[in-house]
């Protein structure tokens, strides 16, 4: 191990001790592995493991670094073999203990490190050359559990196998990246992963780290984006695991009041500059080793608050480790995307660490999808009284880059499914599920939905099931599905919905005050085309209606959401409509269309091309 390494590893300044620490195949003379650990206050270190019949008598790993960093070569051993440290513990005992670098695990319930082949051929610099952080492009992102999206003829999941239909799945439904909940180790199903004992660990579950390199390589190949979900705050209590290592709280709090999560989990002491490198590697980790174009960081709002809590005040020194992380990452990969999930209001999350914020790229807009949702769930006839639910993301929107997300989280604890929140019987449930995703697919910021969402799941996630797809024998979710296909094709390809998100210009109001008709009317717009929205939250049917427009010419309908073939009611506007000069809602023009109950219209509106001083001169 190098000094230097070692030394940037105390000082939190490293973001790749896993090339330091763990288990690596190397050659000192003869072929075998060099195994090393930080256990500081442990009184004796081996290493035991299938290559010595579990017996560390003989292995003991000799201390290398006065502060704690315990280091051995152990020769002729390959990979595929288990192993663990076996430490006597500060106060005597003595227990045997995972790697916390390890790259690779036993299949729950079986606890013990592997020594992992690392060895891959990437193909896939073509899209590594020309990835960006998408804040001018379209990204529609799906958020899926590996575990639980669709079993092969065995019942299980392997990513190598699964690799040929998930990929033909999203490009069929025009997704632009895959957001995969944690698929680092954890031993409990039922935490999906958000409860990690390996950071470094491809999950077991679903093959060899070869096959997950495998997977995202061929995602990649046909220009899929992959965002891992990284969980930096909390990790599991199980006693095999990085809960008192060494028999103290080297990774969580000393103080045991903060040291145990709202969850029943550890969490981590983000003041020890210790954690802060093996929380920072294990991120670089997953971008540079198993190329990862973004993370998405957990509970970011227990990182800026004390448990989570506002009132207790802000935890100056996890956000001091976040703004390094943040910065380290950019700085060594500065075309990765990094998004938090946080639900607090504390500000400039996603502006940069030099402005004072907190270096994100994107943050999820929780208060969008709450207000969003507890609208739709009303009776429409109390509507008027909650309008500006739908109205208020607007007054705040442009304080963050925003991504509004229907995830997991909406979907399980007896929340109900998206379909299933919305007001009223079958058929209207699905009518105002339709209008809401032409609603999210139309207000600016990038997006994101969890799997089963684009097939009008009306059972709640569980991950033991995989995705209910019999329900598209059903007629209202194929035609759901095909909605949901249509409308994110039609995202992709209209530049006025994502080249300009983060600008204010890009989006206006036609009239955001008519809540005794529960309609809101407004405008994207781009630089070679407007698009019209039209959305009634109504059960009413309003014919003829006006709508203010600025420039005259002809608006196209390119979607409605109660188009007969999304198994709606019909009433569309199949002619293209010509505005007419007259002042409507503020606007110089207007135009007179049909609007449905419950249903979603965009339009078209291509500008006219600006003429030049030489079409003047002829």
């Amino acid at each position: 191990m190098k000094q230097r390494t070692i030394n940037a590893f105390f000082e939190g300044q490293s973001i790749n001790a896993y090339d330091s620490f763990g288990a690596h195949m190397c050659f000192e003379q003869t072929q075998g592995v060099r195994f090393s650990v930080y256990a500081p206050h442990a009184l004796n270190v081996q290493v035991i493991g299938q290559f010595n019949n579990w017996n560390g008598e003989g292995y003991e790993m000799p201390k290398v670094d006065d502060r704690g960093v315990y280091s051995l070569f152990v020769a002729d051993i390959k990979a595929g073999m288990s192993y663990k440290y076996r430490i006597t513990q500060a106060h005597g005992e003595v227990i045997d203990k995972m790697d916390p670098f390890a790259f690779y695990s036993e299949v729950r319930p079986e606890t013990a490190s592997v020594i992992a082949n690392t060895n891959f051929t990437w193909t896939d610099d073509e899209w590594m050359e020309k990835r960006t952080r998408n804040f001018h492009q379209p990204m529609n992102i799906y958020e899926i559990y590996l575990g639980a999206w669709k079993f092969d003829k065995n019942g299980g999941v392997n990513y190598r196998k699964i690799a040929k239909e998930l990929i033909r799945y999203v490009k069929k439904m025009h997704y632009t990246h895959i957001e995969f909940m944690p698929l680092s180790e954890y031993p409990f199903d039922g935490s999906w992963g958000y409860q990690t004992s390996g950071y470094f660990a491809a999950n077991s579950r679903y093959g060899t780290l070869e096959d997950l390199k495998y997977l995202i390589n061929e995602l990649h190949t046909h220009n899929i984006g992959v965002i891992f979900d990284f969980v930096p705050v909390h990790f599991v209590m199980d006693n095999y695991a990085l809960r008192k290592f060494d028999g103290t709280n080297v990774f969580e709090y000393q103080d045991e009041s903060i040291a145990v999560s709202e969850w029943g989990t550890a969490n981590f002491d983000l003041h020890k500059e210790e954690v802060r490198s093996f929380l920072m590697s294990a991120a670089a980790y997953w971008i540079k080793e198993i190329h990862g174009d973004g993370l998405r960081m957990d509970a970011i709002s227990n990182v800026i608050f004390w448990q989570g809590n506002k009132d207790r005040g802000v935890n100056e020194g996890a956000l001091t480790f976040i703004r390094r992380m943040n910065y380290l990452l950019h700085k060594n990969f500065n075309d990765v995307m990094l998004i938090a999930e946080d639900s607090s209001d504390y500000p400039n999350v996603t502006k940069p660490i030099e402005q004072n914020g907190l270096g994100f790229d994107y943050k999820w807009d929780l208060g969008w999808m709450n207000d969003t949702l507890n609208y739709l769930k009303a009776d429409p006839i109390y509507r008027q009284y909650e309008h500006n639910k739908i109205t208020f993301s607007m007054a705040y929107f442009y304080s963050e880059n925003f991504i509004l997300p229907f995830s997991h989280d909406e979907v399980v604890h007896g929340k109900a499914t998206i379909v299933q929140k919305m007001w009223g019987l079958y058929e209207d449930k699905f009518a105002q599920a339709r209008m809401l995703y032409t609603y999210m697919f139309t207000h600016p910021g990038k997006k994101l939905n969890f799997m089963g969402n684009e097939i009008g799941h009306m059972r709640e996630f569980d991950e033991h099931q995989e995705n209910d797809w019999f329900l598209l024998d059903y007629p209202m979710h194929d035609s759901f599905q095909k909605f949901i296909k249509d409308l994110q094709k039609l995202y992709l390809k209209e530049a006025a919905l994502w080249e300009d998100d983060y600008n204010y210009e890009s989006f206006e109001w036609i009239d955001a005050d008519n809540a005794n008709e529960n309609l809101y009317s407004y405008m994207r717009k781009g630089t070679n085309e407007t698009i019209i929205v039209i959305l009634n939250m109504s059960a009413n049917t309003y014919r003829a209606h006006q709508f203010g427009v600025h420039e005259a010419g002809v608006y196209s309908e390119i979607l409605n959401s109660q188009k007969d073939i999304y198994s709606g009611v019909g009433i569309v506007n199949a002619k293209a409509l010509r505005a007419k000069k007259g002042f409507v809602d503020y606007k110089p023009y207007y135009i007179t269309m049909d609007v449905a109950p419950f249903s979603g219209i965009i339009l078209r509106h291509k500008h006219k091309p600006q003429k030049s001083a030489k079409d003047f001169i002829e």
